[in-house]
Parts: C-alpha cells; sequence; structure tokens
C-alpha cells in the first residue's frame, strides 16, 4: 500500500499533467516546423487580386521598398521642429493622410484591413468627440494615429502658452486613448510659425507635416497627399489608389520614412 504523502504526489503530478493536456493548444504547433513554416508563409501574403478587384481595383498594388533609413529633416534653427512639405525620396512612392476624423466610416476601416493600406490619420479631439473607438479599430488593422491639435485653430499668431496648449494637450489626449505620444503634428489649415515650431518641439513632435491636395498636378515621388474631408472617404480613397497606380506609384508608410 502506498504511503500518504507518494500518493499525495501522484495526485498532484496526475492534476498537473491533466491541466497540461486541458489546456488549448496552437493548431500551427501539432503541423510540425516545416507545416508551421508554410502557415506562417501564407498568413504574411498579401492581399488577393480576388479583394483587390472587390475593391474596384483592377491589379494589386506594389509593395512599397524598405527605406535603408528615416530622412532627418533639417530645422529651421536650434530648438524648433522641422517642417516636411514633401519626403526626399527616388522611390515612387506617395503618403495617404487624413485630417480631423469627422468621418467614420466603418467601410474604410474594412479597406484599410483588408488591403494592408498604409495610412497616417491626424486627429482633431474636438471633431473626434467621442469617436475615439473608430480609430481604435484603425490603428488595430495598422493605420497611425498623429496629432492635428485639441480644438482646430489656426495656430499661427497664436501665443506660446495657447499653441502649446493645443499641441501638447492632444499629445496627452492621444497618450490617455492610445498610449503612444504622436511624432508629427499637421498643423490646421496648414498655417504654422516660429513659434508653433518650438511649442511643438517642446511638446515631442519630431516633425510638423504638412501636405499637397492629390488633385493639384501630376504626383511626385515622397508627395504626402492630404485627404480633406469627403462625403465618401472609401470611394474617395479608391479612386484615389487607382490615379496612383496610373501614374506608376504605390502607397507606403510615412512613418517607415520619415
Amino acid at each position: 500500500m502506498r504511503s500518504r504523502p507518494y500518493a499525495l504526489l501522484s495526485g498532484a503530478l496526475a492534476a498537473v499533467l491533466l491541466s497540461g493536456c486541458a489546456q488549448s493548444v496552437d493548431p500551427i504547433e501539432r503541423l510540425g516546423k516545416k507545416a508551421a513554416h508554410e502557415v506562417s508563409k501564407a498568413r504574411s501574403h498579401g492581399p488577393t487580386l480576388a479583394t483587390y478587384r472587390r475593391w474596384g481595383l483592377s491589379a494589386p498594388l506594389v509593395p512599397a521598398p524598405k527605406p535603408s533609413a528615416r530622412v532627418t529633416a533639417r530645422t529651421a534653427g536650434p530648438g524648433l521642429a522641422p517642417v516636411v512639405d514633401r519626403v526626399p525620396t527616388r522611390d515612387k512612392v506617395v503618403f495617404l493622410t487624413y485630417d480631423d476624423g469627422a468621418e467614420r466610416d466603418p467601410r474604410f476601416v474594412d479597406l484599410v484591413r483588408e488591403l494592408r493600406l498604409p495610412v497616417s490619420m491626424f486627429v482633431t479631439d474636438s471633431v473626434v468627440g467621442p469617436g475615439y473607438g473608430h480609430f481604435a479599430r484603425l490603428r488595430a488593422v495598422g493605420a497611425t494615429v498623429q496629432n492635428h491639435t485639441l480644438d482646430h485653430p489656426s495656430l499661427r499668431g497664436l501665443p506660446y502658452a495657447g499653441q502649446r496648449a493645443e499641441i501638447c494637450g492632444q499629445q496627452n489626449k492621444l497618450k490617455e486613448r492610445f498610449g503612444i505620444r504622436p511624432r508629427f503634428l499637421r498643423p490646421p489649415y496648414g498655417t504654422y510659425d516660429t513659434t508653433t515650431l518650438r511649442a511643438a518641439a517642446d511638446c515631442g513632435i519630431a516633425a510638423v507635416v504638412r501636405g499637397r491636395d492629390a488633385d493639384a498636378g501630376p504626383l511626385r515621388p515622397g508627395d504626402i497627399l492630404s485627404g480633406s474631408e469627403h462625403p465618401n472617404l472609401t470611394e474617395a480613397t479608391v479612386e484615389l489608389l487607382r490615379r496612383v497606380q496610373a501614374e506608376g506609384f504605390t502607397p507606403a508608410r510615412l512613418e517607415d520614412y520619415l
């Protein structure tokens, strides 16, 4: 007859073994290394041609090249954030950016997710209001969130304290919402002055990013395309992607280059 301590040990060991058997195992782990590699590789592939066609594109987007290093933007002086209107690159890439955050079409989230579209959202707190959940969903599918001030004022001419409150206030808001402090600021209406650049640097902004209207002439490498509010952001983006393809470009992630 077994001693009581041995019986207790055996019981405990059995419980551990049974517990281990009850735990769920990732199906990939059951496949072996070679099969697991094939599954992982399949998961990493881009969208299918059928996916592009479902969104109204006749061909896949060309994968953006991986930049060798981020561009270091020049500042106008010590303690001032640099201003970037266009990324200096020879790569045939453009950058898709969107302002404010008034439109919250769930189809746009689907578009970004299914096409793995690199987009940067410049968010204004007073415009987003209760809609931060939409941007959380966009972040979950790969979009990035950047600073577009708390209340969307024209910053140029405002005193330092006011500009700092607008910029740092939105930095703090996005930190509170998403746990990140954005690297980029887009000043509302594109207006800024030296005080803006000083306040931006003091708030931890790496660059003041402006952009150009996609309809303002032929595309150039490194163009930062600024999407304004549109009645249907999803359709407008698909139409822009058609133009990007037609002119021999592909979208890239701004944060990878700058």
